[in-house]
């Protein structure tokens, strides 16, 4: 029976933990945060503080994945802790929203920024090519993982690059003298830490994606040592290149041209990646924009297909879900039929328009299910018939008990403020208790023991 192979190397790793998270929050956020806090100091620190929480989430991972590198991730973790059936209702709500929604919504939004580009009508509009991405991605995604891999590290590598360059191209043609990131006088707007909160939140979710790596561990070389180094390295290399590109910005730009850039409050405005290149790159900007905008977006969409697939695999394997998803092809050694179906439901997503209002129901589950593994690394270091962990946790027992505090005011806030997309996640997880006993019913006596 064909298995799958450990052929991504370390830098495939870190390439799919920054290229996961590089989407294109980075370019946008700083827009809505600049409007909450009204200074440029607040901003940054809210960006620091984000990526310091996110960096405490990678090492309770990095921890479960040394002691756990296999695919999976989450589910592999959520099921030696606590048993089959959280594992279950995260990978349930893992496939049918939050992987297939993300890959959906990142073909949707490469097609989005190509349209500013190039009219897509002739090519039958933004859905027909958002559905092509997502299907060349898929269909490249059932090669060899080497391959993705190797795509996985051109893009994150020309998305670093693209941020480096921004972030050079504002330090040299602009003298000191012109700097806006301090200008004189305070802030007119008090501070607050509820404005506070709401900044980092929104930081947040250009961070997400730390998580990705461990789904595929079971396919990544020396999986004990090179995960974990690979979650703790990229996350930081993420948070000094989000740092620098928010700098760059507010040694380029007023605080009001942050503030009045593209964002709910104003839809129809330039992004603000966008105004700071366009002062040293002229109209020209706005079309590289454009296009830097698209790789990133796929890029970061080519890492979701990767990643995401390796938990139905898992499932598959324990017999809690369908069983053709835990096959592996032979040739390739890749779960092709978990990539493929996983992609058509994307397009689904795609299709029916409601991928966001769905998405952003499961932030509020995917949060509970962080906090979940974070109490695990806990758990773990209490049992005495657990693997052994190569890589431990950093600072603990603060770094994770920082990250669950932080979890539960997040999901608590959450609550507060969005009652109607919370209640509807936890429904998404409640529909997977039935299914659950439905796939324990029919699973195999042989699978029982295993």
């Amino acid at each position: 029976m064909s298995q799958l192979l450990r052929s991504l190397t370390y830098f495939d790793a870190l390439s799919l933990v920054v290229g996961s998270m590089i989407g294109t929050g980075v370019f946008l956020k700083s827009a809505t945060m600049a409007q909450q806090l009204g200074s440029a100091g607040w901003v940054l620190l809210a960006w620091v503080v984000a990526g310091l929480l996110s960096l405490s989430g990678s090492f309770t991972y990095a921890e479960m994945g040394s002691r756990y590198p296999k695919a999976g991730g989450e589910y592999v973790y959520l099921r030696e802790a606590y048993g089959p059936l959280p594992a279950f209702l995260y990978g349930w709500t893992r496939f049918w929203i939050a992987s297939t929604g993300s890959v959906a919504a990142y073909g949707v939004g490469a097609a989005t920024f190509l349209n500013a580009v190039v009219d897509l009508q002739p090519f039958g509009g933004r859905t027909v090519v958002a559905l092509c991405f997502i299907s060349l991605y898929t269909l490249a995604n059932c090669f060899a993982v080497s391959l993705g891999g190797k795509v996985q590290a051109f893009m994150t590598t020309i998305k670093a690059l693209l941020i480096l360059a921004l972030v050079a191209g504002v330090a040299f043609s602009l003298s000191p003298a012109q700097s806006h990131l301090f200008p004189p006088g305070r802030s007119a707007m008090p501070f607050s830490w509820t404005a506070f909160g709401s900044a980092v939140l929104a930081a947040l979710w250009a961070y997400d994606g730390w998580n990705n790596l461990p789904m595929a561990a079971g396919e990544v070389k020396d999986g004990a040592k090179n995960v974990p180094l690979a979650l703790a390295v990229g996350t930081v290399a993420v948070l000094a290149l989000y740092l620098a590109l928010n700098l760059a910005y507010f040694y380029a730009l007023p605080l009001a041209e942050i503030q009045s850039a593209n964002s709910t409050a104003f839809p129809e405005a330039l992004p603000v990646a966008a105004k700071a290149a366009l002062l040293f790159m002229g109209p020209v900007a706005l079309t590289i924009l454009s296009l830097a905008f698209v790789f990133s977006a796929l890029g970061a969409m080519n890492g979701s297909i990767l990643t995401g697939a390796r938990v139905p695999y898992a499932m598959a394997t324990d017999g809690l879900f369908f069983s053709h998803f835990g096959q592996v092809s032979a040739r390739s050694h890749v779960p092709v039929y978990s990539v493929v179906v996983q992609g058509l439901w994307a397009c689904v997503l795609a299709l029916s328009g409601t991928f966001d209002q769905l998405t952003d129901s499961v932030v509020f589950s995917s949060w509970i299910f962080y906090g979940a593994v974070t109490v695990s690394v806990f758990l773990m270091r209490n049992r005495t018939d657990v693997p052994p962990a190569s890589f431990k946790t950093w600072g603990y027992p603060w770094v994770p008990a920082i990250f669950l505090i932080s979890t539960i005011l997040l999901l608590a806030n959450t609550v507060f403020t969005s009652p109607k997309e919370t209640g509807l996640g936890l429904g998404l997880i409640s529909l997977g208790i039935p299914a659950y006993f439905w796939f324990q019913k029919r699973r195999r006596p042989a699978t029982d023991g295993g």
